[in-house]
């Protein structure tokens, strides 16, 4: 039977603000607003990371995390404390803080880290939540492998766990929609901030399930779901991805997301919602 959380939601897809204005004043705006960001907005260190790996991308993300405003002194440093503190960067390490306490009780769940718990996110970026999580245990007893195709943020992340002098994670090139099978099916796998990027419901849908399979007996499968966000309408006309295209993100209820893991044959699904309220984080365990 499964469980599923009494998070609030309708079953509907919520009301959203458009993701492109079409309208003549609205590309004037958000063309302006384009000239502004590309210009002025360098100035701040992690604008010039948006424009450079992309707004999306798990280097945005790491800088995002570490949450230390940079740039040019004072004026770009007060940009970057301005962009740093947007609702949605708040909101992402927030989900952060939430992914590490879930996968706390999962990896209990299974015996302990001395029980060889082996954790695959599929798409990590630099993995720095992973890396600081992996901290917490002793060398050895907890296994982590970090894959992207971001290649760059893979390179990252190696020499972040290098420096920390951490044992026990890897970083791999890999498809996070074709996964290739280890030599070792993973207790853990996390997908986070990765299915608000697609727009594509059945796509998502064939994830949950393509990854139900890999796990070992009894695994679980941790994932995001960005519910909403109030600046939608902005991030799609003003800010690129890491493909150099415009970024359009895609919300849902959380309730879609329990049904998918539920149609995928998840035996338990439950979820809880990070502080500042844009996403939850589902655990369907096997």
């Amino acid at each position: 039977m499964t469980k599923t959380s009494t998070t609030q939601g309708s079953q509907n897809r919520p009301n959203q603000t458009p993701r492109r204005r079409t309208g003549p004043l609205g590309r004037v705006r958000w063309a302006a607003m384009r000239v502004l960001l590309g210009t002025v907005g360098r100035a701040s260190a992690g604008i010039r990371i948006g424009f450079r790996h992309g707004f999306d991308s798990g280097s945005m993300l790491d800088y995002v995390y570490v949450n230390k405003a940079g740039g040019f002194p004072v004026v770009g440093h007060l940009i970057d404390r301005v962009y740093l503190n947007a609702v949605g960067w708040r909101a992402v390490r927030a989900r952060r803080e939430l992914l590490k306490d879930v996968l706390r009780k999962e990896i209990a769940r299974r015996g302990g880290a001395d029980a060889g718990v082996r954790v695959l996110d599929v798409a990590s970026g630099p993995g720095r939540y992973l890396q600081d999580l992996l901290a917490e245990y002793a060398p050895g007893t907890l296994h982590v492998e970090c894959r992207d195709l971001d290649r760059a943020g893979l390179a990252q992340g190696e020499r972040q766990a290098a420096e920390r002098g951490l044992t026990g994670i890897s970083f791999a090139y890999g498809d996070a929609l074709d996964p290739l099978p280890g030599s070792h099916a993973p207790d853990i796998i996390v997908v986070s901030g990765l299915y608000e990027l697609l727009l594509d419901d059945a796509v998502i849908a064939a994830s949950v399930a393509r990854l139900r399979g890999m796990l070992a007996p009894g695994g679980a499968l941790v994932f995001t779901t960005q519910t909403h966000h109030p600046q939608l309408e902005f991030i799609a006309n003003v800010l690129p991805n890491r493909e150099g295209v415009l970024w359009e993100m895609e919300c849902r209820p959380v309730e879609l997301a329990e049904q998918w893991a539920a149609q995928a044959g998840f035996a338990e699904v439950a979820s809880r919602r990070e502080s500042v309220g844009l996403f939850t984080v589902t655990t369907a365990r096997r």
